[in-house]
């Protein structure tokens, strides 16, 4: 058995997974995901006009390499965007046949080994196997300059000499486990020193070796991940142009790989004309002459990316050029959907206390305090809307009763408290005027800073949202990070997908003109 089955690949296969397409369990709380890292890469449109094969059959092993294709992509796109990512052990559910079978290979393998150190004479062939890994684990940590420490270790761990010093029953077992535990005391970061110290106190061989091995995991995962912020910052500076190449590639193997692409943008751009048709003079649409002008690919691109803020992920899948990011979007929208109702509870209570509770200095802060709090969990299924929102109405009026109180206005009366109570309870009607109003103007401000992403400055916020300013702007930059990363890898493709979207546009415009020639002046003018 040349491989201890407790310990994972090691720290070359783990960082070989950028290239080999092995699979590696990713670090995404809840929270930290949200904090994104975006790097532009120069010249990254050079020559990358999308290209798409015809339809062909496909064979089971080019569905294999387009999947670790795949892998690779997604692999190399979560470490530039994650700043938090890590790599970590797989971590198999407590009931699982998978884990009961490893279970059983793991106990069968160090009950075999201490039955042969248990043998009179011992027998050490699967310890001196397992040496032979820990020196290739201690080796595979050094850096290029620590010609002692390989020597040491070669020279400690030489498995002809111990072979020998078996057969002639010379071989001290604890002398060696004592120098491999000093050496990993050299080589490890000082967040393991406590596992190390805890080696030493271990007596019993077996007990010994898989505490050892789980050490080197630890080792292995640390180097890993330290390799992996070494190599960021170069991977940022191509990341645009691999995760391009890589997509091409499985375009190439599934040329129907743009379809929801090319539904989603062309949802977008009809989206966008019926908002410009509705903006017209009623006797000038219909496409006649002077009317809405022709669509600019880079607004409908914009209207795609507003558009995932309100997608229905459970029952329409993701584009797929934004697929790798589904996840970073969905947050953005549960976090734009909170902030809705904070706002307009904001809105709706500063317009029921008049301006004496407007410039009051806190005042705002806790009651977004009390709406987070209450609002956890919001978009879980077994969340009621409107029992929270009674709730906060509640915590609400005595807050303003509080604070109207310490500063020496009158508070609520009875009815007054009744009715903005109301007015917060009624924020769960889908079509709740304020509601709506703050959730357009949201939605408005994304707009503007989508369009104007090139400036430095945020654009101003809309009347109604300073309450919540600071809440939108953190999260408007962090969807604009977002929609500039995807751009800059998809770029071409909606380029070439826009190309025919908006012909077709051109050509069923330039049809309705021919219809009605003019704009129709009524004839009792």
């Amino acid at each position: 058995m040349s491989q201890n089955p407790d310990k994972p690949d090691s720290s070359e296969e783990k960082l070989g997974a950028l290239e080999d397409g092995q699979e590696e369990s990713l670090d995404n709380p809840d929270r930290s995901i949200r904090r994104r890292i975006r790097q532009s890469a120069a010249g990254s449109h050079r020559d990358d006009t999308p290209k798409s094969s015809p339809p062909r059959p496909v064979s089971i092993e080019e569905l294999i390499e387009t999947a670790k294709g795949v892998t690779n992509m997604a692999l190399a796109h979560e470490i530039v965007v994650n700043g938090d990512f890590q790599i970590k052990p797989a971590e198999l559910p407590e009931h699982s046949l998978e884990k009961k079978v490893r279970d059983i290979v793991h106990k069968a393998f160090w009950d075999c080994l201490e039955a042969q150190l248990k043998e009179d004479p011992p027998t050490y062939d699967h310890a001196i196997k397992l040496l032979g890994e820990i020196k290739e684990n201690l080796l595979s940590f050094l850096l290029p300059g620590h010609t002692r420490l390989r020597s040491q270790i070669t020279e400690v761990l030489d498995l002809d000499l111990i072979k020998q010093e078996a057969e002639n029953g010379a071989l001290d077992i604890s002398k060696l486990v004592g120098f491999v535990i000093g050496m990993m005391g050299t080589l490890c970061a000082p967040a393991r020193d406590e596992e190390i110290k805890k080696l030493k106190d271990i007596h019993e061989i077996v007990p010994l070796f898989r505490a050892i091995f789980s050490v080197l995991d630890l080792m292995k995962m640390d180097m890993a991940n330290f390799a992996v912020s070494s190599i960021r910052p170069k991977l940022m500076q191509q990341s645009a142009e691999y995760e391009r190449r890589k997509f091409q590639e499985f375009l190439e193997k599934q040329p129907n790989s743009l379809d929801l692409v090319t539904r989603w943008l062309q949802e977008a751009a009809d989206d966008l004309a019926k908002l410009r048709g509705e903006m017209l003079p009623s006797h000038c649409r219909d496409g006649a002459t002077g009317g809405a002008p022709a669509l600019c690919p880079t607004a409908v691109q914009n209207q795609a990316y507003l558009k995932l803020l309100k997608w229905d992920h459970v029952n329409r899948p993701f584009p797929e050029t934004v697929l790798m990011d589904q996840i970073r979007f969905q947050e953005i929208q549960l976090e734009l959907e909170q902030l809705l109702v904070t706002g307009t509870v904001l809105l709706v209570t500063f317009s029921a206390a008049g301006p004496a509770l407007v410039d009051m200095p806190g005042f705002a802060e806790k009651i977004k305090t009390i709406v987070k709090v209450l609002l956890t969990g919001m978009h879980l299924p077994s969340f009621n809307l409107k029992e929270s929102l009674a709730t906060i109405g509640e915590k609400v009026c005595a807050e303003v009763n509080s604070c109207l109180s310490q500063h020496g206005f009158t508070p609520f009366s009875a009815e007054r408290e009744t009715v903005l109570k109301g007015q917060i309870q009624a924020v769960a009607n889908p079509d709740n005027t304020i509601c709506k109003l703050i959730d357009s103007r949201i939605q408005k401000f994304l707009e503007n800073y989508l369009a104007s992403s090139h400036q430095k400055s945020l654009p101003a916020i809309p009347g109604g949202l300073g309450p919540i300013q600071r809440e939108l702007e953190e999260i408007a930059v962090k969807y604009v990070r977002l929609v500039n990363y995807n751009k800059m890898v998809f770029s071409p493709y909606y380029d070439a997908v826009l190309g025919k979207i908006l012909i077709k546009e051109e050509s069923q415009l330039v049809i309705r003109r021919i219809i009605k020639p003019v704009c129709v002046v009524p004839i009792w003018y």
